[in-house]
Parts: structure tokens; sequence; C-alpha cells
């Protein structure tokens, strides 16, 4: 399958370079209802002697020629009619504009011929205000137009500006203060699953910023997507058809603050590192067998078998590591049997190195004093590298019926390593051990997603529109060698060397060869079929729909160990650079032998099956009062473990949720909505989370445990929110929420000892209740002349969140939850001369990174500001830009702590656990339009 799917990215880059496109000038736009923003079809459109009619999209286009002043006359049975002038159709690009149609009163229905008026700008202002003023949900949303002007290149990107939401390690997304478990993404309507095995999130970088039509950020539910999330519900939605054909190329260079100038360490690989794939040099040597074939060969076959597998822990030096990046995309439309084809492609490359620096230590803890069980000094080298694409077809039958082809495929290594030194008190408890270790490790995770969809509007039943999918999508992860080495020194002992820790039983920390093969398979069906009809004088619409899902992972690892049979110091001293050469292993005694580690934990089978129905309501019953509101039903099976009762390793969990919600908007004024919202939603465990695998972590310095015991997690959700709109690209809003948690899932430490003892399990707490206000605001500053293209904008949120638990009676706020979020951007922008800058500022409050038991108390991460900085240039006449890009300026330590004097806050009295340096990331894109 790996094979087939690298040939797939292969033969996507090859399709994207080979474009090369005509220019055209092309106006084009959606045409939405006032009330609720629904694409309207069948819309007139006429531009001098040219007329065009919408799509079932509301989709137009119009090729113009560029420079002139046009009045654009807009007709529709059942609306007004409105003439939009000032219209100019730029040289450079297309030229976009919706459109928002209005019904006519009660008096304007009794007089005849009239007619809108209003221009260009104002048509601008009235269709962005109306994308997020007319949703039927708390929600924000970013337009096309908004897209096209900032200088994001993905989509992670673009989420930085938007108020209320912050990014996690540049790509995972928070919303109010939650962690990413709490959020869910979707792909042109459909449901995504986890970008990461081993983590409930989903990476945004993944999507260029160019190719999207709209981002929607959904803080409140509805039936018709998915309930599984209580965060927000981020919606991604791509083009279909290219107005104009297209074609973009990007190239960066940059570097890290801690990393540039220094020396970069890489562990020895093969030829094909750099696209992020394995040639073979550390696969499975051919002669392995399977696990239990394995078991039963004999010692020196099986030393034989590891001799050729295990390798010294070498490395490369880079001298300058710098980092790359490439992106080609481009788009077509064409004529096929008479049918409009669209086409984008996309092509993606990024190969980033970075440097961290951190402390990490373990405690015992009585009281206010901690001692400590550990103390380590780790310099992590990291090489990440993406390679993929995205392609999407489109086939317009004709303005009722369209179906699309989407694809997108990634390839993202990990190819890491890290040297540690410090002391461990795991085999002196008195005077410790001096220690050296290293890791390396090479993580190759490859996501795909293919999704056929159709719409149809259908005259049945006075008229339906009746939308249906299919979608298959694949998360393979492949870790072809995993290595861990630790030397011991004892420092009471006058001359003692550095030993490796290698003995006669079979360890993950230290002479562990770990392998392990993981693959997802995600199936989508279903659709929902919608009618609008009049009641009350006012549009109303019903909805219903149905989804089926199934989702399979196979997983299986191969924890080897190297180990030693009596003792030989000459052996054990040698190097990292070559402990493991062949001519140590052997079973003659004083040399390495070769053993896996059994257990059934190392692999496990898991599958959901999701069935989910919805029905929900869109109701105007005046012309100043929505309500949106149903039912969504999910009937979850899962399978974990395995397929038999009699292993201990079986889970199988049957639930069934009623999810309702009820969203009402109240308009104030033309610009000004009240809204309050009420539903229940769910997040449910992952597979990683409930199975019993349990691995060391080196970075952590213990062992992660699943549990099959917890249980899904329900979420009861109530906000009400004030909005003011007052032009173009302005908001002030004022919220409230409140949120009920049943059963929350949270990671423990469980501190049984030191060292390897030490483990992190999953579990749930009875509940937490979290209430919370929020304030957000964007405004321009242009009633200072000097500041006219300046725009200031910035969400603040207070939670307070408390966990309720009557087995451990804590008092402390969830995993994951920040007292407060504080984001704070100051853009510039002038399309005259082409220069684009923001500056952005985040931070949160602390929160529990790893919730704590009886002896230890919690981790808790303090607050750490960034500063990001962009400006972007246009030059050769607006074809070409020029970007710099400056992320996390400030550059604090990340920090990690046991309160210990409970002050809320990190002082010199607490036990700082871990301790983080990651630098300040700085790069330089140079981007052209053919």
């Amino acid at each position: 399958m790996k094979k087939q799917l690298h040939k797939s990215i292969m033969l996507l880059a090859l399709f994207s370079a080979g474009y090369a496109f005509a220019q055209s000038h092309v106006l084009e736009g959606r045409i939405l209802d006032e009330k609720d923003n629904t694409p309207i079809e069948g819309v007139k459109v006429k531009v001098n002697d040219q007329e065009v009619t919408t799509d079932i999209s509301g989709n137009y286009s119009l090729s113009l020629p560029p420079g002139t002043n046009y009045v654009i006359t807009v007709t529709s049975n059942g609306y007004n009619k409105k003439e939009i002038s000032e219209v100019t159709v730029k040289n450079e690009a297309s030229t976009h504009l919706d459109i928002i149609l209005d019904k006519p009163s009660t008096k304007e229905k009794q007089i005849e011929g009239v007619v809108i008026k209003s221009n260009a700008r104002k048509e601008t202002i009235a269709s962005t205000i109306g994308l997020q003023r007319n949703s039927g949900v708390v929600s924000q949303v970013i337009g096309v137009e908004a897209i096209k002007r900032s200088p994001d290149r993905n989509t992670g990107e673009v989420l930085k500006r938007v108020s209320g939401v912050s990014l996690a390690e540049g790509k995972y997304i928070v919303v109010r203060g939650l962690s990413d478990r709490y959020n869910q993404a979707m792909l042109n309507g459909i449901q995504l699953s986890s970008t990461e095995p081993d983590r409930k999130t989903f990476s945004f970088e993944l999507f260029p910023a160019n190719v999207i039509e709209t981002l929607v950020i959904n803080k409140t539910f509805i039936p018709e997507y998915s309930g599984e999330w209580a965060g927000g519900l981020i919606q991604v939605n791509t083009k279909d058809i290219p107005n104009k054909n297209f074609f973009n190329l990007q190239v960066g260079v940059g570097g890290n603050s801690i990393t540039m100038g220094q020396e970069f360490r890489m562990q020895k690989g093969g030829k094909w590192d750099f696209l992020g794939i394995d040639d073979g040099y550390r696969k499975l040597p051919t002669s392995m067998p399977a696990k239990n074939a394995f078991t039963i060969l004999d010692e020196a076959t099986k030393t034989g078998i590891g001799k050729d597998y295990v390798k010294n822990l070498g490395y490369n030096s880079v001298g300058y590591p710098e980092n790359l990046s490439l992106q080609l995309d481009g788009g077509f439309n064409t004529k096929i049997f008479g049918k409009d084809l669209g086409v984008i492609a996309v092509l993606n490359y990024s190969n980033n190195k970075r440097r961290t620096e951190s402390r990490n230590r373990f405690f015992t803890i009585n009281d206010q004093l901690a001692d400590t069980n550990f103390d380590y000094f780790t310099e992590k080298y990291q090489n990440d590298v993406i390679l993929g694409g995205l392609l999407n077809l489109t086939l317009k039958l004709n303005n009722n019926n369209k179906i699309s082809l989407k694809n997108i495929i990634t390839n993202n290594t990990v190819n890491h390593m890290s040297f540690r030194t410090g002391k461990d008190f795991e085999f002196d408890p008195v005077n410790g051990t001096n220690i050296l270790a290293r890791e390396i490790g090479f993580k190759e995770t490859t996501f795909y997603n293919s999704t056929l969809n159709g719409t149809h509007k259908m005259d049945v039943l006075g008229g339906i529109t009746f939308n249906w999918y299919g979608s298959f999508g694949i998360l393979d992860q492949y870790i072809p060698l995993l290595q861990r080495l630790q030397y011991n020194q004892y420092p009471d002992i006058n001359g003692s060397p550095y030993l490796a820790l290698i003995s006669n039983g079979l360890s993950q920390k230290s002479g562990s060869v770990f392998y392990s093969t993981l693959s997802d398979y995600l199936y989508n069906a279903g659709g929902d079929l919608s009618k609008n009809f009049e009641m009350f004088g006012q549009k109303q619409t019903i909805k219903g729909g149905y989804l089926f899902q199934v989702k399979d992972r196979v997983y299986n690892s191969r924890p080897f160990s190297v180990k030693l049979e009596g003792y030989n110091q000459q052996l054990l001293s040698q190097p990292f650079e070559t402990i493991f050469s062949p001519d140590n292993f052997g079973t003659g005694g004083g040399k390495f032998t070769f053993d896996e580690i059994a257990g059934n934990q190392y692999r496990y089978i898991a599958n959901t099956i999701l069935n989910a129905g919805y029905l929900q309501m869109d109701n105007n019953f005046t012309p100043w009062f929505r309500a949106v509101w149903g039912l969504r039903v999910e009937n979850f099976d899962q399978l974990v473990g395995s397929t038999k009762r009699s292993d201990d390793r079986f889970v199988n969990t049957r639930v069934t949720d009623f999810l309702p919600a009820l969203n009402m908007t109240f308009k104030l004024t033309n610009n000004m909505n009240l809204r309050v919202a009420g539903s229940q939603t769910v997040v449910r465990p992952e597979f990683r989370e409930v199975s019993p695998l349990a691995y060391y972590d080196f970075d952590l310095g213990a062992t992660v445990i699943g549990n099959k015991y917890i249980q899904r997690t329900k979420i009861t959700n109530a906000d009400v929110r004030w909005e003011w709109y007052p032009r173009n690209g302005e908001i002030l809003s004022v919220a409230g929420f409140y949120k009920n948690f049943k059963n929350p899932i949270e990671l423990y430490f469980n501190q049984s000892g030191v060292g390897t003892s030490n483990t992190f399990n999953y579990l749930n707490v009875d509940k937490a209740d979290a209430y919370g206000a929020e304030l957000e605001f964007r405004k321009k500053l242009d009633f200072f002349s000097v500041l006219k293209n300046f725009t200031l904008g910035g969400n603040f949120a207070l939670i307070k969140n408390k966990v309720t638990d009557e087995a451990t009676k804590v008092d402390r706020p969830m995993q994951g939850q920040s007292p407060y979020t504080v984001n704070v951007s100051l853009q510039y922008d002038t399309e005259k001369t082409g220069w684009t800058s923001t500056i952005l500022f985040n931070m949160i409050g602390r929160r529990i990174l790893y919730v704590g038991n009886d002896q230890v108390p919690p981790i808790w991460e303090a607050p750490r500001p960034l500063l990001d900085f962009q400006v972007a240039k246009k030059i050769w006449q607006n074809k070409g830009e020029i970007k710099l890009n400056i992320s996390d300026i400030l550059n604090r330590h990340a920090r990690f702590y046991h309160d210990l004097n409970d002050n809320k806050k990190y002082d010199s009295a607490d036990a700082l656990a871990i301790d983080r340096v990651t630098g300040t990331n700085i790069s330089l894109t140079l981007g052209y339009s053919f």
C-alpha cells in the first residue's frame, strides 16, 4: 500500500508541474440569500450583452475586458431585482464579487419594477458581513476574498488570524482554551479522521490557502454536522471549478535561531531520506519471521538476524541546517462531452530542521519538598519532511447537477536523534548515576483521503435538493527502526567508566530496538435531502440525512532488545559509534544476543461502526426571529484489542447518543444579532487510549499505557452571544458560554517508582463544569488618517473550569483547559502598494499538562507569550509576492512544573519538571502567479 501511495505522490507532482495555462480576466462570485446565506440557483446575471445563469451552488462567471467600470443586473423570481455599479475587473487576476439578494417586503410587492441600487464596494461589504451575520449558528467565517488578500500559505496560517483560535505547534487548533482533542475537522462536508494515530487532532497545514473557498469555525452544534466535538468544528471547503486557468509557484527558505550556525546532527540513513521515504536502510531483515515463528527460534538464529538489523548510534553533521519549502498549484476548466470540467491540483514539499533543548525531571514529593528521581538534559535534532498533493475534479452536468472527486495525500516524516545527559537514581537511590543516552528514530506517516460527492436539484415534491457522498481514507504510520541506548557511570567510584545499560533482561529503555506498523482505513457513505417552503410569509427549510462510517485499525509492533549474559566491561564501554558492530554479537559468551519482548499487548486490531441520522428545521418565524433546531442520533459500536471475548485485550463498546440542538437568532437591527443556543455533543476515546499497548516514551522518561475501561465524554453546551457588525471587516461581540463534561478523559501520571516503572495512564473523572465569557473585536483604525490602513483585532476569554470526582475529591480544572486566552492582532494592508503586514500576539493561561495522584501533584504548563510577525509585498506587477515570517519572536522557555506552594504561578519554590526552548523560526518565501 505504501509503495502505491508514494507512486501517487510522484504522479501528482508530474501532473502539477506540467501545467501551462493561458490567462483570462474573469468576474466571478456567488449569489446568496440575504436571510440565511444559502446559494440561489437560476439567477440571471447580465453585463452589457452577456448573460449567464447561476448553477446549483449559486456560482456565476463572466469573461470581461479589464480596467472598465461595469454595471451588473441581477434578477431572480421571488427576489428584488438589483443593479450594481462601479464594478471593475482587475487586470492581474480574477475579480471576486459575491452578491446578496433579498425578497421584497409586503409594500415592495405592491409596487412594480422595484430595483435595488448598489455598487461594488457596498456589495462586497454586504456579502462579507452577511457570511457571518446571517449564519444560523455562533460561528466565524473567512470568505474567499479575505483568504485571497492574506499572505498566508496554508490553512493553519489563515486560522491563526481568527479571533479566539490558537495553534499549538503551528498546526493543532485550540478553541476557547480547550485542547485539540475537543475539536473536529471537516473537508467539503465530510468528517476527517485524525492525522495523528496517537492523538485526537488534525493538522491544518495540509491545505494550501489558495485552493480554499471558505473556512467556517462553528462554536455551536447543529444536527447536520458531526456531533463529536465541544470546542470548535472547523469546516474547510475547497474550490470546485476554477473560473480561470491558473498556475502558481512558491519557494521558501528559512531557519531557526538555536539551529542556524550550529552543528546539526542527523542519524545515518538512506538516499531517499530528504523526501521522507525510507529506501530500505532501516527495514526488518528479510530473514525476520513473524512474531510467533521468531519466538521458537534458537538464540543463535535470533542473534544472527539481530546483528543485521541493529544499527550503531553514530551520526552525520550538517553544516548549515536550512529549511526549504516548495509549493506548486494550478487549475483549469474545460469542456468534456459538452459539460464543464474543473481541475485543481497542488504539490507541497517542505524540509524543516529544528533543534530543541529540554530538561526533564521526575520527583518524589512530600508536602512542599521535592527529591529528584532523575534529572535529564536532552538535545533533540529533528528533520520534518512533508511531501503531498491535492487533486480535485468537478464535473458540472448542468445548472442543477454537479459531481466532484476530491483527493488529498500527504507523507509526513519525522527523522530525529536525541542526545541526553544527566543523573538517574534508578540504580543508586543515594548517589545516583551519571548517564549518557541516545535515541534515533524514523517515523513515516501517510494520510490519504478521496471523496466522491454529488449535488442534484430535483423537481419532485415541489423541488428538493439531494446531496450524496462516499469517501475512503487511509492513515499509515511506519516506524522501521527506533533505537535507544543509555550508559551509566557511578560518580562515587573513582575512575568508574561509562558502561552501556545492557544486562540479561529485555528492556524498552536501553538496548531497545523497536519496529511498528499502523494502518487506519476510514469509509464514509451518506447523503441528505432538503426542501425549501414558505410559512408565516417567510422561507423555511427542512433537512434530513444519514451517515454510515466504518473505521478499521491494524497495529503491530515488534519490541526487540539487545541483552548480555554475564559481564563484559570491554564490550559495554565501547562508544555509541561501534558498540553494535556485527562482531560484538554472538552466543559464545561475553557477546550481545538479540531477542523480542513477549506479550500480546504490543499488537491489536480495532474497528468502529457509526450509524448517524438527523432531522433539522431552519425556521424563519418572523423577519427578526430565526431558529435552527433538530436532533442527531449516533449509534457507535467500537471493538478494540481482539475479536475474542476470552482475550484480555477485548473491548467492545456500544452506545446510542441522542444529540439535540437549538440555535436561535434574534435580528435586533440589520447589523446586530442576539444568539442563544443549547446542545449536547460527545467526544469519544481514540483507539490508542483504549488499547492495552505499553510504550516507553524517551522524551517523557516513562511508559504510556491505554485503559480498556475509559468511556466517552458527553458534553452539554449553552451559549449566548450579542454581535454587532458596524461595517465591512468590523465586529464587536460579547458572549457567555457554559459546558458540562460528563466523564472527561485525562492523562494521569502514576509514579509507582523511578525510571521505567513510572507510567502515564488514561482515566475518566466524574464530571467537569466550565463557565466562560468572551469578548471579540475587529476595528479599522481609519478614524486617524495616519492609521487608515491598519486594523486591530482581538479576542479575550475568561473560563472557570472545575473537575468533580467522588473518588478522588479533587479541586482543580480539567486537563488542558486554560483559565484565559488572549489573542491580539494588528494588520496593515495597502492594496495599491501591495504591502501587507501582521503582528500576532497569543497567550493562554496555565493549564494542566498531566494529572497527578495522591502522592504527586499535577504538572502545570506555565503561561508563555507568543509573538509572530509577517510582512509581504506584491512585486512584478502583482504577479509575484515576497514574504517574511518570524514566529515565536520572544522565544520564552516553555515550563512545566509542580505547583508546590499552590500559589497558582511558577516560581523558584516549585519543582520544574520540564523546561524546553525551541527557538525563533524565520522563513522567506517567494511566490509567482503565471
